[in-house]
């Protein structure tokens, strides 16, 4: 018995250096969010960027499919505001509305109902603002609600903050501060954000690919350790050129439409 108290303290002990560790780690790696200044040399930068990035295709860029990080499975018809969203090994498919947030949600086939299926809806919805997010951040930076600020970084060079005070996401309120290469396209970027507790966490953009409509889409992001990977990334300039054949939405269409 004696012998098991002492290794229980050597176990709390050990995990408390563990705890200690990764907060010490936490408030040593937390940068505060860095003052920029607004104005007309900060749009002319995130123009620049936005023109590095074939943010005008983008605009035409009317329907999108991608797989992000191999877990949800995207089509989005940016004309009707519509989104299919897979997710749980494909199980369940959500059909849905951006603009009402209401939808059709099918698990293994079989039509999902009442309360469960609302909470499902919000899910994929959440799903689609996230991912939908990293898909091309740089046309966004000129949208309702967004602030941009002009940093002189340590070193040299500038880079842009954007604050989302608003909008349509889930996290109002993050902050991004963007590096933009010689190109104009970011290399990476810096995050303030609400689900991650450790302010200034870098994420790299690279892996870009142009899409049919001419657009140009970063898809291979490193954070520390973790890589994530948006995959089978297609756009076109109408749905029916991306998905030929009946219309993916055509349940969700009636269901709104018999509404009263």
């Amino acid at each position: 018995m004696a012998k098991l108290k002492k290794g229980l303290l050597v176990l709390l002990v050990l995990i408390g250096v563990l705890v200690a560790g990764v907060v010490l780690f936490a408030v040593a790696s937390n940068e505060p969010v860095p003052r920029g200044e607004s104005g007309v040399a900060a749009d002319a930068l995130a123009q620049s960027m936005r023109v590095a990035v074939h943010a005008d295709a983008w605009d035409t860029t009317r329907a999108v499919r991608w797989n992000f990080g191999g877990r949800q499975q995207h089509l989005w018809d940016r004309q009707r505001w519509f989104s299919r969203v897979r997710w749980d090994n494909g199980r369940l498919e959500a059909l849905i509305d951006l603009n009402s947030k209401t939808g059709i949600v099918r698990r293994d086939g079989e039509r999902v109902t009442g309360p469960e299926e609302e909470k499902l809806v919000q899910k994929a919805w959440a799903l689609w603002a996230n991912d939908s997010f990293w898909l091309n951040p740089v046309a966004k930076t000129f949208d309702d609600g967004v602030v941009r600020e002009l940093v002189e970084l340590d070193g040299g060079g500038q880079g842009l903050l954007v604050r989302y005070q608003g909008g349509t996401g889930v996290t109002p309120g993050d902050a991004y501060l963007w590096f933009p290469g010689p190109d104009g396209r970011p290399t990476h970027w810096k995050m303030w954000v609400k689900i991650i507790p450790v302010g200034g966490v870098e994420a790299s953009w690279g892996g870009w690919t142009e899409l049919r409509t001419g657009a140009v889409i970063a898809t291979t992001h490193k954070l520390g350790p973790v890589t994530l990977e948006l995959t089978d990334v297609a756009g076109a300039a109408t749905l029916r050129e991306l998905e030929p054949g009946d219309d993916p939405f055509a349940e969700l269409v009636e269901m709104l439409e018999a509404a009263p």
